[in-house]
């Protein structure tokens, strides 16, 4: 076993391996890419699992599993893969340390087939803790970590290659997570939950009210606004926010973990969004 923390119920690792088997008929002889792919913990459950691993690191020398090769990419530099290679994506616990998520996501779909998953973990900025910590000082952790700087958020470097691995510089929450995806061609496919945030559970009696309502009221001003927009391309973009929004699966997981699908190629997305956004002469 690579990393023991797999059988540890406080750890992402845990509940990844849950899913992974949960769906492990769909994972076998698929071809799963595991970016970044780290000591290897997600690549050993894949292979036995049965399926094709892949696995692709920007310090492949951290990898520890004997039995698959990890190969050094920069996932702002691409993937060494053909277009629509791979069955499935496994990007766990590495979005919040990608600078350019929006090239990340491109890069996903060009790799994923129509059709294709591609499953994301990372720490919550959605759950109401965070939301607090962020408000009141723009950390992660309330009373336990400073902001990120450039003490704490340079986690390691590559003097020869001039790479450095930041830490958690680049959180990103549900709602910006999923339009990146909607940008890109995914939709989100499932939403799962991890374990519980116990500050988050405190807050929860006292702040989802106010939540529910101004999301709610935010819901309703928006569908009155943008006419020219088909009124139900609107409610189904507004209604799918709105239900991330106030969702307690959201608001109380300790980490996100979604599982997307890839709905259209990078060159249908243009038209897809063109087709429910504002014509640019009533922009202008």
């Amino acid at each position: 076993m690579v990393d023991p923390h797999v059988n540890n119920p406080k750890s992402p690792k845990f509940y990844v391996k849950r899913f992974l088997t949960s769906i492990k008929e769909d994972l076998k002889g698929k071809i799963a890419v595991d970016v970044p792919a780290g000591n290897g913990v997600t690549s050993e459950i894949l292979l036995e699992l049965g399926s094709k691993v892949e696995a692709f690191d920007l310090f492949p020398e951290y990898f520890l599993l004997k039995d698959i090769e990890c190969k050094k990419a920069d996932i702002n530099q691409g993937l060494p893969l053909e277009n629509n290679h791979a069955d499935f994506i496994i990007c766990q616990e590495g979005i919040e340390h990608f600078s350019d998520q929006l090239k990340a996501f491109t890069e996903f779909n060009r790799v994923l087939k129509t059709g294709g998953k591609l499953i994301i973990t990372t720490p919550s900025y959605s759950n109401l803790a965070a939301r607090l910590s962020y408000t009141l000082f723009e950390t992660e952790y309330l009373h336990k970590l400073m902001p990120p700087n450039e003490i704490d958020s340079v986690w390691f470097g590559d003097k020869t290659n001039k790479k450095i691995y930041y830490g958690h510089i680049f959180l990103i929450g549900m709602q910006k997570m999923r339009v990146i995806g909607r940008t890109t061609g995914f939709k989100i496919s499932k939403i799962n939950f991890m374990r519980l945030n116990k500050t988050a559970l405190f807050l929860f009696p006292f702040q989802y009210p106010f939540v529910y309502l101004s999301s709610y009221y935010t819901y309703f001003k928006a569908l009155r606004k943008n006419k020219s927009i088909d009124y139900e391309a609107k409610k189904k973009v507004y209604r799918e926010q709105l239900q991330i929004n106030i969702s307690p699966k959201v608001l109380l997981d300790r980490h996100t973990f979604v599982v997307f699908e890839k709905e259209f190629e990078s060159e249908h997305v243009y038209d897809h969004l063109l087709s429910i956004s504002k014509p640019l002469n009533e922009i202008l």
